[in-house]
């Protein structure tokens, strides 16, 4: 099975801390590096974990607040100042191009590389990108500006044929095809062989959801349904539920009920206010609602399955 890996660069939410930054986070995917948004500090990040700069494809950034992409200008910067050629390609708010558009002639930089940006459309599920083994989608959410959650996919995958077939009946490469396809297989003597008899067991597709900043919101549930890792913000927990409405942001308990109605493999808890030292009792509080819960840690890498 290809390595399906999510680097936790920041989990802290708008203020950093000593113990966490603000959020930004690594995907990879057989040679596909994907940076989902980018706060302050995040190439030195990069650098403390040992992951080079010069590898990321793709940029995905939520929204604009500071401590989701105060970083980007200065990563495409030292991007530029290290000699990329190869175009970089950035999702995100439509403003977003602006913005650096102006800093960069602020500064009279003229980028190496090409800057391939696509703003994100405010209503349903859009399909943003795709390539050989990855589907991007984005959704909005619901907070103070507006805000985009992503969910990036596996394509569904070709069955293994059985080895023990391939070598009895010696299917020709069309055949092979549609039988990794789903197609049975009728052999010369009109023998008909099911798809299920002549295949191996397939993993299903894997996924991973990303959905901060955002206030409690059930409307995201069917975009989201059955993803194998859900991130979704947990600023507070449940006795400030009232700051977290009127901040557009989520309590642990609320994170830990979406993944349960969605039916989530594994809900992954971040964004967490500087105001938690500890943040057992967030998990804690998760648990009692969806026990297949975890911490987002600074520096965590976590296999997606």
């Amino acid at each position: 099975m290809i390595p399906f890996e999510l680097t936790i660069l920041g989990s802290g939410s708008a203020i950093p801390t000593l113990q966490r930054n603000a959020s930004s986070q690594l995907l990879q995917y057989n040679g596909t590096t994907i940076l989902i948004d980018c706060a302050e500090g995040t190439q030195l990040l990069l650098k403390k974990d040992k992951i080079s700069a010069m590898r990321i494809d793709y940029i995905l950034i939520s929204h604009l607040h500071g401590d989701h992409y105060f970083g980007l200008i200065g990563l495409i910067n030292t991007l530029h100042l290290i000699g990329r050629t190869l175009p970089l390609t950035l999702f995100g708010p439509p403003q977003l191009i602006n913005i650096l558009q102006m800093m960069l002639d602020a500064s009279d930089t003229k980028l190496r590389f090409e800057l391939l940006f696509h703003p994100l459309a405010e209503s349903g599920l859009q399909r943003i990108h795709e390539d050989k083994h990855l589907i991007f989608s984005s959704f909005p959410v619901v907070h103070r500006i507006p805000t985009w959650g992503f969910l990036i996919s596996e394509k569904k995958l070709y069955k293994k044929l059985d080895p023990t077939f391939v070598d009895a009946f010696k299917p020709g490469v069309s055949q092979m095809l549609a039988i990794r396809q789903g197609a049975d297989f009728i052999d010369e003597k009109g023998v008909l062989h099911p798809n299920n008899k002549i295949t191996l067991p397939m993993a299903s597709p894997r996924s991973y959801a990303y959905c901060t900043d955002t206030a409690y919101n059930e409307s995201i549930i069917p975009y989201i349904k059955g993803a194998s890792l859900l991130y979704h913000e947990a600023t507070f927990m449940e006795n400030l539920v009232s700051k977290a409405e009127l901040t557009f942001h989520s309590t642990s308990r609320q994170a830990a009920t979406i993944a349960k109605k969605a039916e989530v493999g594994k809900l992954l808890l971040g964004h967490f206010s500087s105001r938690y030292a500890d943040l057992t009792p967030l998990l804690n509080e998760a648990k009692l609602v969806f026990e297949n819960s975890e911490l987002a840690m600074d520096g965590e890498k976590i296999l997606i399955d």
